[in-house]
């Protein structure tokens, strides 16, 4: 007999996806079959499966050991190491980790051989004994950010976490703000709306004023911080989510970012880039709002969560004050 104790992290999935993550090598009508003849059972009580498992709750499972390891698939269990690295943690709780991704790191893989915040997270995490390979649950980033943009990426490290943050992303009740430095006076702020089409094959966009085949509707809402000689330091508040929106929408409106030499001005670029050794965009999500919530992520209802502009980015929005 085996003893499976709920933990934070599982709390709140139904008792029958935690047993086929548990005994994954296991039919699902097996499952059933046990806990209607009470082989497995929910805190001493016949179960069904749809009952959802709270923190502590115990489920027994009356098998052989046998049985159960070769339902459980192992084996033979191997540790995979993850890369591990310095990250700069914002906020931890046993649901979520917030990090402050820097300028060059991927958010997640984009080639197999790629070393992304999601190998580190998990290194993290395993190097300090919060989880390891074969836990039911799997860490992961929620959200991404381009490889050369800076800022706040929201990881889940429980069931209740991963699920909780995917649907506030997906509702957009939880509000994201950017930083960015553009080309360009900018006096008053404005929400800007339009279509972005994807090319997949170049990896850019294309931003048109009315609706076009392919292409997914956008909104962009900006407010100036700071208006320089030549330039202006923008808070952007992001109405829809979509890949490159920032860079690509801003620079359909004339005020390209500076250092990005995708969707910017080259001659502009090379002068920051000549000046101070920029080679990417200046844009970090510097906030995160987070909406009043309920149940196990309550601590987080309501919080705000900022991160510091990288030093390079801040260097130069200082030099940009100076030349007024």
């Amino acid at each position: 007999m085996k003893i499976i104790t709920v933990t934070g992290a599982e709390a709140g999935q139904r008792l029958d996806k935690l047993l086929g993550r548990y005994l994954k090598e296991a039919p699902r009508s097996f499952l059933y079959k046990m806990m209607r003849k009470k082989n497995i059972t929910l805190n001493g009580k016949k179960a069904d499966g749809s009952e959802k498992v709270q923190a502590g709750d115990e489920v027994k499972v009356f098998l052989s050991d046998e049985t159960y390891e070769k339902f459980a698939g192992r084996l033979e269990e191997k540790t995979v190491p993850y890369p591990v690295t310095r990250l700069q943690i914002l906020y931890e709780d046993c649901h979520i980790l917030l990090v402050n991704k820097p300028v060059g790191m991927l958010t997640q893989k984009a080639e197999s051989g790629d070393v992304s915040l999601n190998e580190y997270l998990m290194g993290y995490l395993q190097q300090s004994g919060q989880w390891k390979e074969g836990d039911p649950i799997r860490p992961s980033v929620c959200n991404r950010l381009d490889r050369n943009t800076s800022g706040i990426v929201i990881c889940g490290k429980s069931l209740a976490g991963l699920q909780t943050m995917s649907e506030l992303l997906r509702d957009r009740s939880l509000h994201k703000y950017y930083q960015c430095l553009v080309h360009g006076r900018l006096t008053e702020g404005r929400r800007i709306s339009g279509w972005l089409q994807k090319d997949p094959g170049s990896n850019k966009v294309r931003i048109f004023q009315e609706e076009q085949e392919n292409a997914g509707r956008i909104e962009t809402e900006y407010h100036p911080l700071q208006v320089y000689k030549d330039c202006t330091l923008l808070e952007v508040c992001l109405i829809t989510g979509r890949s490159h929106q920032i860079r690509a929408h801003l620079a359909s409106e004339g005020y390209p970012l500076i250092g990005d030499y995708k969707y910017g001005q080259k001659k502009i670029n090379d002068c920051y880039r000549a000046a101070y050794g920029l080679t990417h965009q200046l844009l970090h999500a510097c906030r995160l709002e987070l909406p009043e919530l309920t149940g196990p992520l309550e601590g987080l209802s309501g919080k705000t969560v900022t991160a510091e502009l990288p030093v390079l980015m801040k260097k130069i929005i200082e030099a940009a004050g100076k030349d007024i």
